[in-house]
């Protein structure tokens, strides 16, 4: 069989000579060599070849032929496979995002309410708006959880689709914090948010019934808030719910490198140190700042934890890190890491993890906040 580079060569010298049809027939064979592998690999799968080179630095460049999982639920297999078929689109502008996660926020609250349902009113708490979100059958009138949504601190993402289900399965009313967004706020404008609605509900909540928790820029900022509330003297909540999450901004974490948000499709987020994230975010501060970046912060005394991620969660380096530093600290952090699916699944309700995730959690803040 001819190689690439014997065609080229053979082309080169022969181009000079040649007639236009016939330079177009060589630069057309050449491609079809120079593509031929990838269309055998995809026609035969099986024919791909695992490799891994390693740079002088330790940098990996790897290839990994990884089969559809079997260890997860049909209906998350069907999902993962529609990830796949997914076709990436140019990249979005601020406003663009803003837009489109908005729609899809309201899409999937609709649906979070039809499954779990609840009662909400907006409102608005120390001068931040929010949102009440209060269960149907016997709500915990002394117990409350505050809600903080993801949308990587520059939208909003999940505000209802995350507080509705537990609001729901625990029993036990829910706040759902708007807190301000970045560019135009960045740290720690959205930590003082939480803060003036947390002192707000110490007015009329122990804070021994009080719970904290949220995903990925929400879990991020529930570690920020309780190091926050410890510095400022203020008593802790008695439950912290870190799902997807990080506690350091100053490095990136090997998943980082390895998933998108989807896992394996999409396009791969900025490496560091070159590209470090959520500049927008972090704006001037310090990226070891303890409040900022947790991971740096004296963690001992803080509340109970549940930390949940996946194994092809883009953040499952940060969550897992975190729950090293809290047992090292002696706190109670209980851990727990679904297969497979990628970052935030829990918000999709079609699967059965999902279910599974969104109970453990509700059982978690139940069995944590004081009656």
């Amino acid at each position: 069989m001819l190689s690439v580079s014997s065609v080229v060569c053979f082309a080169s010298a022969c181009l000079s000579d040649t007639n236009v049809s016939m330079k177009i027939t060589l630069l057309y064979l050449i491609a079809v060599i120079a593509i031929a592998p990838t269309l055998a690999a995809q026609a035969n799968p099986a024919a791909q070849q695992d490799s891994a080179s390693f740079d002088p630095d330790g940098t990996a460049h790897i290839t990994r032929v990884v089969p559809m999982p079997t260890t997860i639920s049909l209906e998350a297999q069907k999902w993962l496979d529609s990830l796949d078929q997914q076709k990436v689109g140019p990249t979005e502008t601020l406003a663009e995002r803003r837009t489109h996660t908005d729609a899809w926020r309201k899409m999937d609250s609709a649906e979070a309410r039809k499954l779990y349902p609840v009662n909400v009113e907006e409102t608005s708490m120390a001068g931040v708006r929010t949102d009440i979100i209060t269960p149907l059958a016997t709500p915990e009138s002394k117990r409350v959880l505050i809600n903080l949504h993801g949308g990587g601190f520059n939208s909003d993402s999940g505000s209802l689709i995350e507080g509705v289900p537990i609001a729901n399965l625990a029993k036990i009313k829910v706040v759902s914090v708007y807190y301000r967004l970045a560019p135009e706020n960045p740290f720690p404008a959205a930590v003082d948010d939480v803060v003036a609605v947390y002192k707000e509900l110490l007015k009329t909540y122990l804070p021994h019934s009080i719970g904290i928790f949220g995903t990925s820029a929400g879990a991020i900022l529930t570690c920020e808030v309780a190091v926050r509330l410890k510095q400022l003297g203020l008593p802790l909540p008695a439950a912290l719910g870190i799902f997807s999450g990080l506690a350091d901004f100053s490095r990136p974490g090997d998943s980082w490198q390895l998933f998108t948000l989807n896992g394996f499709p999409g396009e791969l987020q900025p490496t560091y140190p070159n590209h470090p994230h959520d500049d927008q975010y972090v704006g001037k501060t310090d990226r070891k700042d303890p409040v900022l970046s947790p991971f740096f912060a004296d963690l001992h005394g803080m509340p109970p934890s549940l930390l949940v991620t996946s194994t092809r969660d883009i953040l499952l380096s940060g969550t897992t890190i975190f729950h090293r530093a809290l047992l090292s600290s002696g706190d109670d952090a209980q851990l727990v890491v679904f297969e497979a699916l990628p970052h935030a699944f829990w918000y999709h309700f079609q699967l059965p993890e999902t279910k599974e995730a969104l109970e453990l959690m509700a059982k978690f803040f139940d069995e944590k906040l004081a009656r």
